[in-house]
């Protein structure tokens, strides 16, 4: 039971970190696309409106960047502000790159700032990060394989005991000393596979 909760969290845990990952390409092009818009002189409401034209070629109608711009642009129709968009968006969206490109989008907006720079800046940065982000992926990939292999191993050694030698594993879980024992040995296992997993999961 503890191996299979900790199977089913590490799990769900990956595809949030996968989901996030691919929003972060998602929005990169989405931006780039924001600033070749305002750069020909289309305001920000209309720019947000060939952005949805630029992604809907690149991904799917049920893609997170396109449902995000489908609901503002009816925020757009329905008259909304655009800083209220741009920071309802940044809400709704678990990811810090977005948050710091609205944070600072906005306030270069409304100081009359250089909106394109900004967008340029934020391209670079994300570029960036996530390049760096993939090397370390590449570079820990054997590691992680390893370290799922290790988690499940002991899991693997007392189902074979169990099978192989009842006797053997009954003395150890049916009485109070044989659990104590088994309880300490669940508890050192669960805190090398946090530490493992902490060491191999570096973000950026």
């Amino acid at each position: 039971m503890p191996g299979a909760f900790l199977y089913l969290r590490h799990w769900k845990e990956e595809c949030l970190e996968k989901k996030k990952r691919e929003f972060a390409l998602q929005f990169q092009e989405a931006i780039r696309s924001l600033a070749a818009a305002l750069n020909v002189g289309y305001s920000l409401e209309n720019a947000i409106k060939e952005t949805k034209k630029d992604i809907n070629i690149l991904y799917s109608e049920q893609s997170a960047i396109n449902r995000e711009f489908d609901y503002m642009i009816r925020q757009i129709y329905l008259q909304i502000p655009m800083d209220q968009i741009l920071y309802q968006w940044a809400g709704r969206v678990d990811q810090e790159d977005l948050h710091s490109f609205v944070n600072v989008f906005v306030t270069a907006k409304k100081s009359g700032g250089d909106s394109l720079r900004v967008i340029r800046d934020s391209i670079a940065q994300i570029r960036d990060k996530m390049e760096m982000q993939r090397e370390i992926d590449t570079i820990l990939a054997a590691r992680k394989y390893e370290f799922r292999v290790m988690s499940v191993i002991p899991f693997g050694i007392v189902a074979y005991m169990k099978l192989s030698f009842p006797e053997f594993m009954d003395a150890l879980y049916g009485n109070l000393i044989g659990a104590g024992v088994m309880s300490a040995c669940l508890g050192v296992y669960l805190a090398a596979w946090y530490l493992g997993r902490k060491i191999v999961n570096i973000e950026i």
